[in-house]
């Protein structure tokens, strides 16, 4: 029995030392982490971990340790102290060599876990329509509706309607020459209600020789802002054009000439006695009057005196149908 108090006593002071041990390797300024073996903790080697060698500013007491704040030193793994051989001295089993009790199997905590990504959240993924390159296309569409019925009579024979498929000939450009193919657009067709009408409402039915005489003339449908100078080559160069109510824009002329007969039509090319175009920037679909003063004709004769409208490059508008009689009155003067 005293061989065993020893034992015990031996074993109490190994584990007391073991412990001042401990205790003086944990000093302010340093940490030491040790993992315990599993078995009985009081018998554990106390040595499995070494620390490396303090700083100099390692002493809590020191100014040094006082101005640098703390650290972990970095801890040196030694070799594990193999357990002391039991002795056949000893009847009870060493309790260093204790049998390592197995340890359960860990619990499985997995669980599904969705992906990680990084950056901005994504938005949740849909049908993309197939990427293409170029410019934008037109969405699809169904056939072109069909062309609208012409109403035209079956088998009527067209002519051409462009310069490039008539009879060769030079373009025509602004000025009043003949022998040309004009190629500008006839432009743009009021409605019947807006399309312009002219009325000579006031002539004097004779006149002497030289004598000054007026000639009263009324407009409606007729917007008298726009003259292109016929002799700086704006004839024929514009196509008619309609202001925002739909009325043409233009002016009208007014001339005199002489008839040599008042039985067959008269020679066109002789220039008139009398010539005048006006642009005065008034008119509208209402009518008015407007003064045309003639200074005088040269010579005794009957005379026709005419006024007509004229769209921006001197032609007579467009009418919407073929029965409308277009702007243009005519009166006879008698000179004496």
């Amino acid at each position: 029995m005293a061989h065993h108090v020893r034992i015990r006593v031996a074993l109490a002071a190994l584990t007391v030392l073991a412990t001042a041990l401990s205790g003086c390797a944990g000093q302010p300024g340093d940490q030491q982490v040790v993992n315990e073996p599993a078995g009985d903790s009081a018998v554990a080697a106390p040595n499995d971990y070494t620390e490396s060698t303090p700083a100099a500013e390692a002493d809590p007491t020191t100014p040094a340790a006082r101005d640098k704040p703390a650290t972990t030193s970095p801890a040196t793994r030694q070799p594990a102290r193999q357990p002391a051989p039991r002795t056949e001295e000893s009847d009870e089993p060493d309790q260093t060599e204790a049998p390592r009790a197995p340890r359960p199997p860990a619990a499985n905590t997995r669980t599904t876990r969705p992906p990680v990504t990084t950056g901005p959240p994504q938005p949740d993924r849909t049908t993309r329509p197939p990427v293409t390159t170029g410019p934008p296309q037109p969405p699809p569409t169904t056939a072109p509706p069909p062309p609208p019925p012409t109403t035209a009579a079956p088998g009527l024979d067209f002519g051409p309607d462009e310069c490039a498929e008539g009879n060769g000939l030079p373009l025509h450009d602004g000025f009043q020459n003949g022998g040309r193919c004009v190629d500008t657009e006839m432009g743009e067709l009021a409605d019947a209600a807006n399309n312009p009408s002219l009325l000579i409402t006031d002539a004097p039915e004779r006149v002497r020789v030289n004598q000054p005489f007026t000639i009263r003339v009324s407009t409606r449908n007729l917007v008298r802002d726009r003259f292109l100078p016929a002799g700086q080559g704006g004839y024929y160069v514009d196509m008619s054009i309609l202001n925002a109510q739909g009325l043409v824009r233009g002016h009208f002329h007014t001339a005199c000439r002489a008839l040599a007969s008042t039985e067959a039509a008269p020679d066109p090319a002789p220039p008139p006695a009398f010539f005048v175009a006006t642009e005065d920037s008034r008119g509208g679909a209402e009518p008015d009057v407007i003064e045309i003063r003639v200074p005088g004709l040269p010579q005794a004769g009957l005379f026709q005196c005419s006024a007509w409208a004229g769209d921006a490059s001197h032609r007579i508008p467009m009418m919407q149908r073929a029965n409308q009689i277009p702007a243009l009155d005519s009166v006879r003067v008698e000179v004496r």
